[in-house]
């Protein structure tokens, strides 16, 4: 079976299951208060997930599927195919891999920084540096930096330090005066 067809075939075992536990509640003959009281029940209770899990659903989650079901019919219930084409253009990604491979001191704000100049968009740092990991040239080179190559001396947040805990950092404010003493927060 290709992967469409069963994705296709999972989402609409998952729609069923959706149509399982509102069919009472969706009932347009149910006064407001009656349904109320069923859609509690319903998820008061743990129930089967078509993979087998038992899961509970929320009276949110519930009154959602039962207003897509009036909307939409056993269509709407149907969850969307996931979307599996990469969302990030590969020339924006192969850039900036190839910036950091060049100077892998770069940070990916750096990256981020040329790549926008000279593309007018970038995704976020975030994302940069997810795909740097997943490379094992870039893995390669950091691990180099990081075992004591020139300039990889240990820096313990903003400030240098010889050991962790040597130097410490505090803020504080002035908060109000209470019974004619100063506070700190």
């Amino acid at each position: 079976m290709s992967d469409r067809r069963r994705d296709l075939k999972r989402a609409r075992v998952i729609g069923l299951f959706r149509y399982q536990l509102i069919r009472e509640p969706a009932d347009p003959g149910l006064s407001t208060k009656a349904r109320g009281r069923l859609v509690r029940e319903i998820a008061a209770r743990d129930h089967l997930d078509p993979a087998g899990r038992r899961v509970r659903v929320s009276r949110d989650t519930l009154g959602r599927w039962i207003r897509l079901w009036r909307r939409g019919g056993f269509d709407a219930l149907v969850p969307d195919p996931r979307q599996s084409s990469p969302r990030l253009p590969v020339e924006v990604i192969e850039m900036a891999v190839a910036l950091k491979r060049e100077n892998p001191a770069r940070t990916a704000a750096q990256v981020r920084r040329i790549l926008r100049a000279q593309m007018g968009w970038a995704p976020g740092e975030r994302t940069l540096q997810r795909h740097f990991a997943t490379d094992p040239l870039i893995s390669a080179m950091l691990g180099a930096l990081a075992a004591g190559g020139p300039g990889s001396e240990a820096v313990f947040g903003r400030f240098e330090a010889d050991r962790p805990n040597e130097l410490w950092t505090g803020d504080a404010l002035h908060g109000p005066t209470i019974g004619g003493r100063k506070t700190y927060l």
